[in-house]
């Protein structure tokens, strides 16, 4: 990694600061999970069903963190073989986090006051949303379509940094109101969030993705008339 401009480092250190926090807690909840000390506070549906909650921890951190090393342009140039290994990795840990994310939606039963019904099909809705756009990318790799490539998973990243976007805004409301947010109140900051991190990803598509794309485009076009 000593190839990486400061500004890449940058970025890492925004995203891993970003990603720390539900990432941390996350975490913690495992040792609790696979029958040691209670670190969190108790989460009843964690201990009924943990499988679904670990791979959905496990598999987000992964993806959120090394997912951020796919987009640094020095790796996809200089080390392609490393991207091309990680990003296989990074497609399997979303695909898991999305699929484990959709479980527990379904078959969790919540409390009212965490997820109500915008939440619901909110959470099915992404989590699909997150497994189909990670396929996408996929498809479009494998015909070569680079541009197709890096928009889906943009896209799935954003979705899958929900969570980081969410902690931010909760302790943003927190701050404000003193108490934990619950209910509707929940839900809209909850789906806020999500909405926020996709409009990022699609003015970052349209700055540094549909750009590359019409350049190949305008290139094609040019060879052909050669």
């Amino acid at each position: 990694m000593r190839r990486l401009t400061k500004n890449e480092w940058t970025f890492l250190a925004v995203v891993a600061v970003y990603s720390f926090i539900p990432a941390i807690l996350g975490l913690f909840r495992i040792p609790e999970l696979v029958g040691g000390p209670t670190i969190m506070p108790p989460n009843p549906r964690a201990v009924i069903d943990p499988v679904p909650i670990i791979l959905h921890i496990l598999a987000s951190s992964i993806f959120c963190l090394a997912g951020a090393v796919q987009f640094l342009p020095s790796v996809r140039r200089d080390r392609p073989a490393v991207h091309r290994g990680l990003g296989r990795v990074v497609v399997a840990a979303g695909a898991i986090s999305a699929l484990a994310g959709l479980w527990m939606t379904v078959f969790y039963v919540f409390p009212p006051a965490l997820q109500g019904p915008l939440l619901y099909w909110a959470r099915v809705f992404l989590s699909l949303a997150m497994f189909a756009f990670l396929f996408r990318a996929v498809i479009a790799l494998r015909a070569r379509n680079v541009a197709a490539h890096r928009a889906a998973m943009l896209r799935s990243y954003a979705i899958g940094q929900g969570a980081s976007t969410q902690t931010a805004l909760f302790i943003v409301a927190m701050a404000f109101s003193g108490v934990e947010p619950l209910d509707l109140f929940r839900e809209l900051i909850m789906v806020a969030a999500w909405v926020l991190n996709l409009l990022t990803a699609e003015f970052v598509i349209r700055r540094t993705v549909a750009t590359p794309r019409f350049s190949v485009a305008v290139s094609r076009r040019s060879q052909s008339q050669d």
